[in-house]
């Protein structure tokens, strides 16, 4: 696995001349994301020139739901896509995609909140949890953290409802939903609505690889100088972004990006300092990344309950690994 994002960019730089010759420099990216904190990265160097100063345009597109996000990936509408890693684990293991995560991002920032009148979790059995999707990613650690609170999975009823911001408006508009994972600036904006916060998923569940970006395997060798420059210039955006110097800049640019109040991006930001949820360098965190696979494991039953090795989700001479 590589080490040092130096030495990945050389090996993925030789990667691109040796992997296809023909291949042509597609400057032109389609990435779709979940809207939220987690694009700092994108964000950032969209704002500072530094996907131009590499010849490319990228057009940042959010999605709805992880349905929308894997979907569309598979079917070639989008280029490259960022989200929790355990949807792409889902794309290769329930719909046979051929893909690779090239770089991590962040742990998710996440936390469970309830409505205000629930103080414990022993009040949360029979009642309605709001998710994302069932069966992939921070659905997945919503059921470990009450699973590690002695709230079974059979105790408590699961609606989808999309990503975080519908999670959130779910809970606002409707009392029955009892809990949601949340994360910055919805875990902000629940807090300053009255929703109650029962802690961070990490101070539950332990090491936890959430947001990277991951590419057809068909696209990353077609396109893999255009990867590179594309991974330089995130590396470059997260470099900016988390230097304490820019970051009045970055609550701005994030707040006109997000259409949020200065004060709840700023308030954001300082919940990602406090969890030091954010990578350096956008690495990926293989520790995380087999707790991601544990999870699936244990919880759905995937591969018979024992985890296959990280290396099937990535390409060693590409992936930014510490």
């Amino acid at each position: 696995m590589v080490s040092g994002f130096g030495k990945s960019l050389i090996a993925a730089a030789t990667l691109a001349i040796a992997m296809s010759t023909a291949a042509q420099a597609q400057d032109k990216l389609k990435v779709i994301v979940f809207p939220g904190l987690s694009n700092l990265a994108q964000f950032a160097a969209e704002a500072q020139g530094f996907y131009k100063k590499r010849n490319l345009t990228v057009e940042v597109i959010y999605t709805p739901n992880s349905s929308e996000l894997r979907n569309g990936l598979a079917q070639g509408k989008y280029d490259i896509a960022h989200g929790g890693v355990d949807n792409a684990v889902a794309q290769v293991e329930n719909d046979k995609t051929d893909l690779f995560i090239f770089m991590g991002g962040n742990s998710g920032l996440n936390s469970l909140f309830v409505q205000p009148e629930i103080k414990s979790y022993e009040q949360l059995r029979g009642t309605t949890v709001a998710v994302d999707s069932p069966s992939t990613a921070f659905a997945l650690l919503l059921y470990k953290m009450l699973d590690v609170k002695g709230i079974r999975r059979s105790e408590y009823k699961v609606e989808p409802v999309g990503a975080t911001h519908l999670r959130l408006a779910a809970m606002l508009k409707d009392k029955t939903y009892s809990a949601a994972m949340l994360s910055p600036p919805g875990s902000v904006q629940a807090e300053a609505a009255g929703l109650r916060d029962l802690g961070s998923a990490v101070s539950v569940v332990g090491p936890y690889q959430s947001d990277g970006g991951w590419v057809l395997r068909s696209w990353g060798k077609a396109n893999a100088d255009t990867l590179v420059r594309y991974i330089q210039a995130n590396v470059e955006g997260i470099r900016w972004a988390l230097d304490p110097v820019n970051r009045a800049a970055l609550t701005t640019i994030v707040a006109q990006r997000l259409k949020l109040p200065p004060d709840v991006v700023a308030e954001s930001l300082k919940i990602a300092d406090a969890q030091k949820g954010f990578a350096v360098d956008s690495r990926f965190d293989m520790e995380g990344f087999r707790n991601v696979l544990r999870l699936r494991a244990e919880i759905l039953g995937t591969w018979g309950g024992k985890p296959p090795a990280p290396d099937k989700y990535l390409d060693p001479r590409i992936t930014i690994a510490r």
